[in-house]
């Protein structure tokens, strides 16, 4: 008995250390490199002037914040409680938008785009993509919607 229990806990600790095939491509390698700091961009920015805030179907909750200057998105932050995928793909997204400009960044910014830019994702873990890009999306609608009616930049959302 004891045989068996050693050699199934073997073979998971060998599966364990080998990373699953998709999220071995080196661009998406490279992007985790670069987001170890706790700071990158993972952060709330003081008023915004576009946030939104949405909850995945898998649970995990994204909020991205975007300071426009010149109808150029100038800074681009998120806050995320979800999986290391989540926070990956927000990392992604805020990096699409930042120095474009509204139409730049919507076209840029999909859950396509970010799938790209990483070299794909597990299927099970590609709703993460779409999280990021439909919140960022909705921040921008938020900008464009303060700026069309410049009282409601005085009264935030609750």
């Amino acid at each position: 008995m004891e045989a068996i229990v050693s050699s199934r806990l073997k073979k998971s600790e060998n599966k364990e250390s080998e990373p699953p095939p998709n999220l071995s491509s080196q661009p998406l390698r490279s992007h985790l490199r670069r987001i170890r700091s706790p700071f990158y961009r993972r952060q709330q920015l003081e008023a915004p002037d576009g946030y939104a805030r949405m909850t995945g179907t898998c649970g995990d909750t994204m909020e991205i914040f975007l300071k426009i200057r010149d109808e150029r998105v100038a800074e681009c932050a998120f806050r995320t409680d979800g999986c290391g995928t989540t926070i990956v793909c927000g990392s992604v997204a805020t990096e699409l938008a930042s120095g474009n400009t509204i139409i730049e960044s919507l076209g840029a910014v999909s859950g396509e785009g970010i799938l790209r830019v990483l070299g794909g994702l597990p299927e099970s873990s590609a709703h993460c993509a779409q999280l990021a890009s439909e919140t960022l999306r909705r921040a921008l609608a938020d900008y464009l919607s303060k700026k069309n009616a410049l009282w409601k930049k005085h009264y935030p959302k609750k």
